[in-house]
């Protein structure tokens, strides 16, 4: 067993796992944070995206000792304490953005990233940077308009206004 310490959602939490524990299986099994899915297994889905040190990461392909020491946020941790949707959250449920729901926290957490990094997308933007996790369902004009409108408004950081 492996001894780590894993800030996640804010809280420093120490864990004993094995070495070939995955990231996932650690969040869900371990922590309990059940909001990462696991739709594959073989990171060709992103369900399981979370923000590792606040860049997107398959946590499916990613051992829970690689993480030791990070800052790992999952779709549990993205809301205010107040329980306020985040920014992303909100354009999500605003432009209906999600069907069965199984894609929508990996979706979600992809698109936050990919707004911070490249705040001044387009269309095309959108769809290629999300082009790792998909959507069964085919909402994905939807996802992306949710994902422009907040990418518009500079609101997808964590210094989005506590409104």
């Amino acid at each position: 067993m492996e001894s780590i310490t894993l800030a996640v959602n804010g809280t420093e939490r120490n864990l004993e796992v094995e070495p070939r524990t995955l990231l996932v299986h650690a969040l869900r099994d371990e922590l309990r944070l059940t909001g990462t899915n696991i739709g594959c297994d073989s990171s060709s889905c992103g369900a399981c995206t979370v923000l590792v040190d606040g860049q997107s990461a398959k946590s499916c392909t990613m051992f829970a000792v690689q993480a030791d020491g990070a800052d790992i946020t999952t779709i549990e941790g993205v809301a205010d304490s107040d329980g306020a949707m985040h920014p992303m959250q909100q354009a999500f449920h605003e432009h209906h953005a999600l069907q069965c729901g199984y894609c929508t926290p990996g979706m979600v957490m992809a698109a936050i990233s990919l707004v911070e990094e490249y705040p001044d997308l387009d269309d095309q933007g959108v769809r290629h940077g999300l082009e790792g996790n998909l959507c069964r369902c085919t909402g994905y004009q939807n996802i992306v308009n949710a994902v422009l409108a907040v990418a518009g408004s500079g609101s997808a950081g964590p210094e989005r206004s506590e409104s």
